[in-house]
């Protein structure tokens, strides 16, 4: 009855409707205004409460867990951290260093310095143990809005079960020591901000919102009868759940990818091949010309960003790059002159280790999309030699679709990359290079500060596992077990070690 009444003042003061209202638009605005006065760090609201989390649970202050007598979601004074007697990868070091400590102030690193044993008033001291403390994990190509719902449930679910499906899934990639991701389609922008505003907890967030698809490209998932499209039709499920835009010529282009920017994009995703998942196209299929893909370039550098595309083959990925983008996303079955461009062009490889087997998306045998799977899972091995041998920038990312089990692989899937990299060069693709690739993103990303780094002035997001993960790389497929800290933006989401206050 209230919002009954609501709705009937709203309207006969002539806003139209309540999201008019006077009162809608001043939380509106100072939504916006915490979102802007804190984009580097978590905001938390007098809403904020424990998760239920167990048995250690996300601590909601600010750097660590409550002060005695104080409950978890309560704001309680920021404290200092100190990490101690642990082993120190940098995210760039071939090799742990020891002898150190790490102080986090507020939510950045304060110092990275020798550890002489004395007591440091009025900090948290973390025993690290002897294990291993690192930067957080980068995954650099998820879908964390469908990540773990099957494409006909994402095909018949309402939005608001999406977003609820997704916002757990956020809370457990963050369990599993993935502190930031960059997000290549999906209507990720709303869950976005509530993990910034502290709503809920999840990793960092760089959303692309709906990948820009031409009609019959990778991202057109309408039915058949769905075709022609005409005139006033209705948007299609995809363009209706915001995961993708179809957009024929360089005018739709230009309209779809300003659409995506105004909706908070750090970067632009375009589909310029053909894709597994896809019913319509082929992966031989180019999709999109050089002017096209200009269009995009064009819209996302006057917002001083980037635009990445889907692709695999060759001529699709030859066609994206003369066109000006900056990021190709997959490349399977690229070649040696498209391997020799991308270096010359000092284009970025965002590579995923998909090969046949437990990891592969499921697609029913015999059917097009299985074909389409074992075709470019074939290419892996070739697409991560040529990328050595040419030294391209080549970022790791995991690209899960479509099963909740496989999400929780993604540590897993990390491991894997030792069939082509040693684990040091694993770990630091996962870390300092995956965040130079978020950098890219310039004024449009979202966190300003450095990431994938232990050192002076980076954001803390940072990891103890229990043993030397460079040793044994295995540790990180079950994050349950060995990872004993997780902390994100200065505020320790699990702790199993001891700790003390001096």
């Amino acid at each position: 009855m209230e919002m009954q009444a609501s709705q009937a003042h709203a309207r006969a003061a002539g806003w139209g409707c309540i999201c008019h209202s006077p009162s809608f638009l001043r939380l509106n605005a100072r939504l916006d205004q915490l979102h802007h006065e804190a984009p580097d760090r978590s905001i938390e609201p007098s809403f904020s409460h424990p998760s239920p989390l167990a048995p250690h649970g996300i601590l909601a202050s600010s750097a660590a867990a409550p002060q005695p007598g104080a409950s978890a979601g309560s704001k309680t004074q920021p404290l200092r951290v100190v990490f101690t007697n642990l082993r120190l990868f940098d995210g760039k070091s071939k090799t742990l260093k020891s002898g150190y400590r790490v102080i986090v102030d507020g939510n950045r690193i304060a110092a990275v310095e020798p550890d002489d044993g004395q007591t440091l008033d009025g900090m948290q001291v973390v025993n690290g143990s002897g294990h291993t403390l690192m930067p957080g994990l980068i995954d650099a190509h998820a879908h964390i809005m469908m990540a773990s719902l099957s494409m006909p449930q994402l095909m018949v679910a309402d939005i608001g079960f999406i977003h609820l499906a997704a916002a757990s899934e956020a809370e457990r990639m963050l369990m599993r020591g993935f502190t930031s991701i960059r997000d290549m389609a999906g209507p990720a922008f709303s869950l976005k901000k509530a993990i910034d505003i502290g709503m809920m907890p999840g990793p960092r967030i760089w959303p692309s919102g709906a990948m820009i698809s031409q009609t019959s490209g990778h991202g057109d998932f309408r039915m058949a009868f769905e075709v022609p499209s005409y005139p006033g039709q209705s948007p299609s499920r995809g363009e209706v759940l915001g995961a993708g835009a179809i957009a024929d010529g360089t005018s739709e282009i230009l309209k779809r990818a300003r659409e995506q920017l105004m909706l908070g994009a750090s970067q632009l995703k375009l589909a310029a091949g053909g894709g597994v998942a896809s019913s319509y196209d082929p992966l031989d299929v180019s999709q999109y010309t050089e002017a096209e893909f200009r269009a995009a370039v064009d819209a996302a550098e006057n917002w001083g960003t980037y635009v990445a595309v889907h692709a695999y083959m060759p001529r699709a990925i030859q066609t994206a790059v003369r066109g000006g983008v900056r990021c190709i996303e997959h490349g399977q079955l690229m070649n040696e002159e498209t391997a020799r461009l991308l270096a010359g062009e000092g284009i970025w490889l965002s590579l995923q280790p998909f090969l046949d087997d437990e990891d592969a998306i499921f697609f029913p045998a015999g059917s097009p999309s299985r074909a389409k799977q074992i075709e470019m899972s074939n290419g892996t091995d070739t697409a991560y030699a040529l990328a050595k041998k040419h030294g391209l920038k080549t970022a790791w990312g995991t690209d899960t679709l479509f099963d909740a089990k496989l999400a929780t692989r993604q540590g897993a899937q990390l491991a894997k990359m030792t069939r082509w990299y040693e684990a040091a060069d694993v770990l630091t693709m996962a870390t300092s290079t995956n965040a130079e690739l978020l950098a890219m993103a310039g004024p449009r990303n979202p966190y300003p500060g450095k990431l994938g780094v232990i050192e002076e002035g980076a954001l803390a997001d940072l990891l103890i596992v229990r043993g030397d993960p460079l040793a044994n790389i295995q540790l990180l497929a079950d994050p349950g077990s060995n990872l004993a800290v997780i902390m994100k933006d200065g505020r320790i989401y699990k702790n199993t070690l001891d700790v003390a206050f001096n």
